[in-house]
C-alpha cells in the first residue's frame, strides 16, 4: 500500500513564497507520475500540477503556471510544489496525488492515491 505524507504548508503573506513536499513509502515510486491537487472550502478538488515517472515532463494549471514549480528526486521518493508570488486565492488544502493515469489536468478520479492534505493560507 503506497502512502503520501506532505508536508511545508502555513499561513504566509500574498507575495510570499512556501515549497510542499510529499514523500511516498510502500511503492516503486520511480514508476508513478505524480502530482498536486487543491481543495478550497466549499469547493471541488481541483487540478494543480503534474510530473511525469522521469520528471521530464511536467503540466500546470492556467492559474499557477509560471507562479508554481513542480519537481521530484526519484531517489528521495519525494515530489515537491514550489509556490511563488503567493495569492490569497491560492488558499486552500493542497493534496499530493500518485500513480496518476496521465499528466494534462488529470481528474480526482484518475488518481490512485492520495495523501492527507496541508493547508496553505495565503493572506491579503
Amino acid at each position: 500500500q503506497v502512502q503520501l505524507v506532505e508536508s511545508g504548508g502555513g499561513l504566509v503573506q500574498a507575495g510570499d513564497s512556501l515549497r510542499l513536499s510529499c514523500a511516498a513509502s510502500g511503492g516503486t515510486f520511480s514508476n508513478y507520475a505524480m502530482g498536486w491537487f487543491r481543495q478550497a472550502p466549499g469547493k471541488e478538488r481541483d487540478f494543480v500540477a503534474a510530473i511525469s515517472w522521469g520528471g521530464k515532463s511536467t503540466y500546470y494549471t492556467d492559474s499557477v503556471r509560471g507562479r508554481f514549480t513542480i519537481s521530484r528526486d526519484n531517489a528521495k521518493n519525494t515530489v515537491y510544489l514550489q509556490m511563488n508570488s503567493l495569492k490569497p486565492e491560492d488558499t486552500a488544502v493542497y493534496y499530493c496525488a500518485g500513480n496518476l493515469a496521465y499528466i494534462r489536468t488529470p481528474l480526482p478520479e484518475n488518481v490512485g492515491y492520495w495523501g492527507q492534505g496541508t493547508q496553505v493560507t495565503v493572506s491579503s
